[in-house]
């Protein structure tokens, strides 16, 4: 049986946290292009990408383009040009989220189809599949046994989030920042109003819940489950993060590379994605870069605490309970986190309000801070949400990814010959016209030998073996040296040579048929070439796209698996649950939407009122 390709797949704001992604052992990096890229903060230029797709190649890693919003008839020619010019660039794959996309003339890369199509169940992966697509990044709410179910029922990739900022609604599904303001989720311009703070009120206007962050959820973090996955058929483990920053990829990335590496370590079946090693100089830590606090999310029936009410803000990790406090200082109880100067941290009040502090200086366990805190009370956790000598560990250069080499010295009628072939099996070799010298030490020149060859720390690769098959002559270091710096530099070309860009595979069949015949809103369909495609494959009628209308009373601009009732032990499943009086409403100033519930699929609606 072959070995399964495990991925680890990074995110890239830019061209220099590609890079770190790649040095801290990322398979594939995703970036977002000029345009069209669900995260019109992250766009980048065909340059800097071409640059990424270059130095990842090196490692045999990926870059993948994400051109996954929808588009407008008048987008779909820009679009068509810009999946060309990655092509050009060295991209190895797209994601994209428009079926328009397929009635163009795409270059022969991978299709790759975004959690924003509603990759919930089997029927629709599997008509993917049909249609042309290599891989699916499922749904976040997926549960274990609903993986295993599609995994079950197609042979295509399957690629899950493990871990990030949670989109509270389904990927695709969510309307209310266009609602709120015009600016598109499916566009690329979410505004995040679910990180907002709302009243929660009941159908006699009472307020249940009073300025909370009740749609806000807390960050996946799955770093404990990643066999289960494997198991249950995901190969690709991604990353969220296109806005975060360079020390939260090199954190996050190096975190789930050394969890992987030592899975496939221990199961022969298992095989990583990419080539070379990958050793850091600090030890990594979930909560150190970015946390709202941790969720499976789904993952398993009991991953029910999800949600993060008090704040939408990193609070970071608990170090922990206030002992005493006055003015602008205060002790910690016994066995604490150890707390420096410069730290940031962060505490809830008695109102459950967040409070930040910085770090002065800490004098005898005594923490000094540059503000008298207010309303820090004994026995309060305190949060650590900014540890700077962590973030110091992170500046600069804190990995090296290196490829194993063997190398081997012969003799040449005329010279020398250095030959190598790397862990991938790419070869070089380089001659050299020397003299042959018999060595009057010739322990001290075979040892000078071995000490010029292994001199490969400022490459990529790293000395697996050496094999010196010649007898002991004299040669200088710097005639080894030249040898040695024209074999890497050969050696590297020929990787760069013998790169194979994966290519799309499967024809796709004009014949599937796609699993609804009535699409509503919720599909975004938005362009004529996306209604031709459905059209197509059997959909008999279309509604409009939300984003081509304005929003009316009593449309969903929600939904979610994250319910309001099940949080306040309402839920209809619970033993007793708590009555309330529905409909329930959220509201933020003059803005009010409805909830609804589909207790039978366990979801929320959020209505526009």
């Amino acid at each position: 049986m072959p070995m399964k390709a495990i991925e680890l797949l990074a995110p890239a704001k830019d061209f220099a946290c590609g890079k770190a992604a790649v040095d801290h052992g990322a398979d594939a990096v995703y970036i977002g292009g000029p345009v069209f890229g669900a995260r019109a903060a992250a766009g980048n230029p065909l340059a800097d990408i071409a640059r990424l797709a270059d130095y990842s190649h090196r490692y045999r890693a990926k870059v993948y383009l994400t051109l996954n919003t929808i588009l407008f008839d008048h987008e779909l020619e820009d679009a068509r040009n810009l999946a060309r010019q990655a092509w050009d660039a060295g991209v190895d794959a797209l994601i994209i989220q428009d079926m328009g996309l397929l009635e163009l003339d795409l270059p022969p890369l991978p299709l790759i189809a975004s959690t924003q199509m509603h990759n919930l169940d089997g029927g629709h992966i599997r008509f993917l599949e049909k249609v042309g697509f290599q891989r699916a990044i499922l749904a976040r709410e997926l549960s274990l046994e609903e993986i295993r179910s599609i995994r079950e029922q197609t042979t295509i990739e399957l690629e899950a989030f493990v871990h990030g900022s949670l989109c509270v609604s389904y990927s695709g599904r969510c309307y209310l920042s266009y609602t709120l303001g015009g600016r598109s989720a499916n566009r690329g311009n979410c505004g995040q109003p679910c990180r907002l703070p709302w009243d929660l009120e009941d159908a006699h206007g009472r307020k249940i819940l009073a300025n909370r962050h009740v749609l806000s959820l807390k960050d996946m973090d799955r770093s404990e489950h990643l066999s289960q996955l494997i198991d249950a058929g995901v190969t690709a483990f991604k990353i969220e993060g296109r806005l975060k920053d360079i020390a939260y990829v090199k954190n996050i990335t190096s975190l789930y590379r050394l969890r992987l590496d030592a899975l496939i370590e221990g199961r022969p079946d298992l095989k990583r994605a990419s080539s070379g090693t990958t050793t850091v100089s600090f030890s990594p830590h979930a909560a150190k870069t970015f946390s709202r606090g941790s969720t499976a999310y789904f993952l398993r029936d009991q991953d029910d605490d999800i949600w993060s009410p008090d704040t939408s803000k990193s609070i970071g990790e608990a170090i922990g309970r206030v002992k005493r406090g006055s003015q602008n200082w205060f002790t910690l109880c016994e066995g604490h986190e150890k707390i420096h100067a410069g730290d940031g941290l962060c505490y809830f009040d008695s109102r459950r309000e967040l409070k930040g502090l910085q770090v002065v200086k800490v004098v005898e366990g005594r923490v000094q801070v540059h503000t008298p805190p207010v309303d820090l009370k004994p026995g309060t956790t305190v949060y650590r949400n900014h540890d700077h000598r962590f973030l110091k560990q992170l500046e600069g250069t804190a990995a090296e990814r290196t490829v194993g080499v063997c190398l081997r010295l012969c003799e040449t009628p005329d010279g020398f010959a250095l030959e190598a072939i790397d862990e991938d099996g790419v070869r070089a070799a380089v001659r050299h016209a020397v003299p042959k010298l018999a060595a009057e030490k010739p322990e001290q020149a075979l040892e000078t030998v071995r000490k010029q060859l292994s001199r490969l720390g400022e490459s990529m690769f790293r000395l697996a073996a050496l094999d010196i098959q010649t007898p002991a002559y004299f040669l200088r270091a710097s005639e080894l040296n030249r040898m040695r710096r024209d074999l890497i530099a050969a050696l590297e070309e020929n990787r760069r040579l013998s790169y194979e860009r994966p290519m799309r595979g499967h024809e796709p069949q004009p014949t599937a048929r796609y699993p609804v015949i009535h699409l509503d809103a919720s599909y975004n369909v938005s362009n004529e070439a996306a209604r031709m495609f459905y059209r197509r494959h059997g959909v008999q009628t279309i509604s409009e796209c939300f984003d081509l209308h304005t929003p009316v009373s009593g449309e969903v601009v929600m939904t979610t698996r994250h319910c309001l009732r099940r949080c306040l032990h309402a839920c209809v499943r619970e033993t007793s649950p708590v009555r309330l009086a529905l409909p329930l409403a959220i509201v933020n100033g003059q803005r009010r939407f409805r909830l609804d519930f589909d207790c039978r699929l366990c979801r929320m609606l959020v209505v526009l009122d």
